[in-house]
């Protein structure tokens, strides 16, 4: 049995140390039959810096590193090229000075592990990189391979600080500019990150960039796919029930193929146990941020539609939080359609990790509360498990009762509708439960519909200013027979109608009625 190659990003280290590979040597020689330049975004820890050191042991012509690979017999072993490679993945570039430092760290390594004598008389840090491509080119007498990873990590980092990341930005573009006028000496460019940011403010000039990340022929470059995982860890796999993998952790989709993060699949086989793996690598703080100030209801986090202009990038200024969401990996393309000159996106979560873990991140940022969350979702499960909805409603009118005041007056979300159903859906999403939001019937839609075991409950949520007779959320459900789209299913209905106080910023109305199959 191979090892698995958990943080190893060196092409080198993975071969001659017996780890686990899934061959994707192919994509290097399909680059060279199209554009000179390209561009790939993909979420973290997907295999972007795997793959272009992959580059640049392909180009640097180490031919023992490809036996049995799919380049071994499909790439030119006579004709090495130099390879410039810059990374700004390691560190944190808190200003200009530090940014420039990284950079100019990035040549000086580049030049001491060059064979060639390269002297540089350019003072500035984008003369010198001009400089450093040109003079390889005239040493090797080849053209030069100039590999960027994670390009946009140091505007990434200062995300929050507007100012800050314009700057961060606008030095960046200084860098990159270098590339276009070097083409002349560039045999492949190759450029990745997790965003897209704006052609026009970062990548100025650089007209004859490919961006990849959504052709649907480089779908799987970075991740597995379910053939590759099948094949290359077969030994590994038959351990496990391959529906549930593929329920955690496959469904990133870049238009292509469905993927695997290897993140992922590498700690499940090293760990044996089904848990967030990948989520725990970062904490989408400035996403909840977002979502929280422009009250975003977040059941629609199920299926988002936006255009492909919206999907593709944005920039320090004019952030998109579906953009964001996309490229982060918190969400994913379900499905695209073509209408007329264009082109819609149907974004949704890629599978249960992210799913279960994104709510119920958000659902701590959306009450801010000390509540253990762990001992409630265990009695909110049990209470729906058996039907029981008084217990239900205690354990929601405790949760709600025990939100500080204070954050309500800070935060203009609780005012709305929304931010209770938002609450009811992150507290089951988070429990895994199959959970429908604004589910549609031929009378309207209902607010919430969730299932489990043999049980199907169907919720609808209003804020009230004062109380009144009866319950209106209770009303409609039956006045508009909500349940009857369920009644084939032969299982128990609970209808449920949950009305909120305004003033008392807690459950005012509850009414339930159970309809048995």
């Amino acid at each position: 049995m191979k090892r698995l190659p958990i943080g190893i990003q060196t092409f080198s280290d993975i071969i001659e140390n017996n780890y686990y590979y899934i061959d994707k040597t192919e994509f290097i020689k399909k680059l060279l039959s199209g554009s000179k330049s390209y561009f790939l975004s993909r979420p973290r820890r997907f295999g972007k810096s795997l793959f272009l050191d992959t580059i640049d042991s392909a180009f640097r012509c180490k031919k023992d590193l490809f036996k049995g690979l799919y380049l071994e017999n499909n790439w030119d072993w006579e004709s090495k090229h130099p390879v410039v490679r810059i990374s700004f993945g390691s560190g944190v570039s808190r200003n200009i000075e530090e940014l420039r430092e990284t950079f100019s760290e990035n040549i000086d390594y580049i030049i001491r592990n060059e064979k060639a004598e390269i002297v540089l008389n350019n003072k500035s840090l984008k003369g010198r990189f001009a400089e450093l491509i040109e003079k390889l080119h005239s040493y090797y007498g080849r053209k030069v391979v100039v590999l960027v990873d994670e390009y946009d990590k140091p505007i990434l980092d200062n995300i929050t600080k507007t100012e800050l990341a314009e700057e961060l930005r606008d030095e960046l573009k200084n860098y990159y500019s270098v590339i276009k006028d070097s083409d002349r000496y560039i045999k492949l460019c190759f450029i990745t990150g997790v965003s897209k940011f704006s052609k026009v403010n970062l990548f100025s000039g650089l007209n004859n960039l490919n961006d990849i990340t959504l052709d649907s022929e480089y779908g799987d470059i970075c991740g597995y796919n379910q053939q590759e995982l099948e094949n290359i860890f077969s030994d590994r796999l038959k351990n496990f029930d391959k529906e549930k993998v593929k329920k955690w952790y496959n469904g990133y989709s870049f238009t292509g193929k469905s993927v695997y993060n290897p993140f992922d699949i590498l700690f499940l086989f090293e760990k044996k146990e089904f848990r967030n793996y990948w989520f725990e690598t970062g904490t989408p703080s400035f996403l909840i941020k977002l979502i929280s100030e422009r009250n975003f209801f977040i059941p629609n986090l199920e299926n988002i539609e936006t255009s492909d202009k919206i999907i593709g990038s944005f920039d320090v200024d004019d952030i998109v939080l579906e953009a964001l969401l996309f490229q982060t990996g918190y969400l994913t393309i379900k499905k695209k359609i073509r209408l007329g000159e264009n082109t819609l996106f149907y974004l949704t979560y890629p599978n249960m990790e992210v799913k279960i873990s994104l709510t119920d991140y958000i659902l701590g940022k959306l009450v801010e509360s000390n509540i253990k969350k762990s001992k409630n979702h265990i009695s909110l499960y049990k209470a729906m498990e058996n039907g029981d909805l008084e217990k239900l409603k205690d354990i929601f009118h405790s949760f709600f009762a025990s939100i500080p005041s204070d954050w309500y007056r800070k935060n203009t979300i609780a005012n709305y509708e929304g931010y209770y159903s938002s609450i009811f859906y992150c507290y089951m999403t988070a429990l895994g439960l199959d959970v429908i939001p604004e589910d549609v019937t031929n009378q309207g839609r209902i607010d919430l519909t969730a299932k489990i075991e043999d049980k199907i409950y169907i919720m609808e949520f209003k804020v009230i200013e004062m109380v009144k007779d009866g319950n209106t959320a209770f009303n409609q459900i039956k006045e508009k027979n909500y349940h009857e789209k369920y009644l084939a299913e032969g299982k128990d209905i609970y209808i449920l109608g949950v009305e909120f106080s305004r003033e008392t910023r807690n459950i005012t109305g509850y009414k339930w009625e159970i309809v048995s199959n």
